[in-house]
């Protein structure tokens, strides 16, 4: 399975990193955007937690210096955000991968959590945007979908790592 994850699965890391991207900043109604899940966040824990020693935060900084660029935040704020999703779900992969999928569910939601709470606070301190806690939605969301994600994301990666 090694030599395999490292030429059939790796390219498919790159593709579903970039779908969700796509997802990440597809426009949607301004009513609707709190409820977005934080898509890059969740395939890049979904990632880390399948191939722990193949995906890691040099893929969550590279993420998010892409979201930066399309967002046009400041370079290196979701860069730091997604590097800190791939080192928490890197920290905590043998613990979640014990767990059953609505059993990681919580801890999908508290990882998204911070990473929306951390993007909040840095709009915050660049004055771009008050503070409001809405934001805790689309963390109980991405916690919410995580065992039907999961499903998805295990169901891509076993149809392209047969070829």
């Amino acid at each position: 399975m090694a030599a395999e994850s490292k030429h059939v699965v790796y390219p498919t890391v790159w593709v579903t990193l970039m779908i969700s991207l796509v997802l990440q900043v597809m426009p949607m109604p301004e009513s609707m955007l709190l409820l977005r899940p934080h898509w890059l966040a969740m395939t890049l824990i979904y990632w880390c937690l399948a191939l722990p020693r193949q995906v890691g935060v040099f893929h969550g900084f590279f993420a998010g210096l892409l979201l930066d660029l399309l967002e046009g935040t400041p370079m290196g704020q979701n860069a730091l955000l997604l590097s800190a999703v791939a080192f928490l779900a890197l920290l905590l992969y043998q613990r979640m991968r014990v767990y059953s999928l609505w059993q990681q569910a919580p801890m999908v939601m508290v990882i998204t959590g911070l990473v929306l709470l951390g993007e909040q606070w840095l709009r915050v301190a660049f004055g771009v945007s008050r503070l409001h806690v809405q934001f805790i939605f689309s963390a109980l969301l991405s916690g919410l979908l995580w065992p039907w994600f999961f499903t998805l994301m295990l169901n891509v990666r076993r149809r392209f790592a047969q070829g």
